[in-house]
């Protein structure tokens, strides 16, 4: 088997078909306000804040700037149907997505074509662009790991496909009682925000274990955040607690002389 079989053979050990084909019959809903991806519309705008604020000041920027992103390469790992994508489009990021879900990213075309924006679509993995893309600014890695069989190779091959000095921002949900209580218990089973199965328990994975997957890879954490939302009004907000859902900020090591 040849280099490129075998990264090929390993992109394809990463993917669980299951969460294919669950995301496969949800593709044409991604812009439907209130269908089954609300939650991460309203998710959106508040993510979208903190990756301003956050992003902005390690390039240079300023964060009140209309496109504090501007020109700078972002990949987004597990875009779906475009939400985040197009957001950091509108903040001036030259924006590759990318999906193992076909359907998915072909929403994610005809929307941009629709909203005027500039982002390139790909049907891919993050393991079958290591090596082949230049590094980028930023990779961002939202709502994605726990939906994996091997979180630690997600992260490895996110890290391989930074700058040096860039940023990795990875958002997904905590393995504790409180996330199985609130997260699958409550978002899919009683108030139904979520289709029943979009979650499974033992794929979360704790910040302890992420920090640790991502300074392993290389990679610093800088900045921790969690993330709530209000049950009765539908609001989500960032919070100091880690417990349920949570982001964290990791730029890597091999900074060039003279950056900040």
């Amino acid at each position: 088997m040849n280099a490129l079989s075998e990264q090929g053979a390993e992109a394809q050990a990463n993917i669980d078909p299951r969460e294919v084909r669950h995301y496969e019959q949800l593709a044409q809903s991604w812009w439907d306000l209130s269908g089954p991806f609300w939650p991460l519309h309203r998710l959106n705008a508040v993510r979208t804040q903190y990756l301003r604020r956050v992003l902005a000041p390690v390039f240079g920027r300023r964060s009140d700037d209309e496109q504090p992103l501007q020109d700078l390469r972002l990949l987004d790992v597990g875009c779906g149907g475009g939400i985040l994508s197009e957001a950091m489009a509108r903040l001036g990021a030259q924006v590759h997505g990318i999906d193992v879900v076909g359907k998915s990213i072909e929403v994610a075309r005809q929307h941009a074509l629709n909203s005027a924006l500039e982002v390139r679509y790909e049907n891919a993995s993050a393991a079958t662009l290591v090596g082949r893309e230049p590094g980028f600014d930023v990779v961002l890695n939202m709502e994605v790991v726990e939906h994996v069989p091997d979180v630690a190779a997600l992260v490895n091959d996110c890290s391989r496909l930074l700058r040096p000095g860039g940023v990795l921002v990875v958002a997904t949900i905590n393995r504790s009682l409180l996330a199985w209580f609130f997260a699958i218990l409550g978002a899919e089973y009683v108030l139904r925000w979520l289709p029943r199965g979009t979650h499974r328990w033992r794929q979360f994975v704790t910040p302890t274990e992420l920090e640790a997957l991502l300074n392993t890879a290389g990679l610093d954490v800088v900045e921790r955040t969690g993330v709530r939302v209000n049950p009765f009004n539908r609001h989500f907000a960032l919070t100091n607690i880690m417990a349920v859902n949570y982001m964290l900020v990791a730029r890597s090591r091999a900074t060039p002389l003279g950056s900040s």
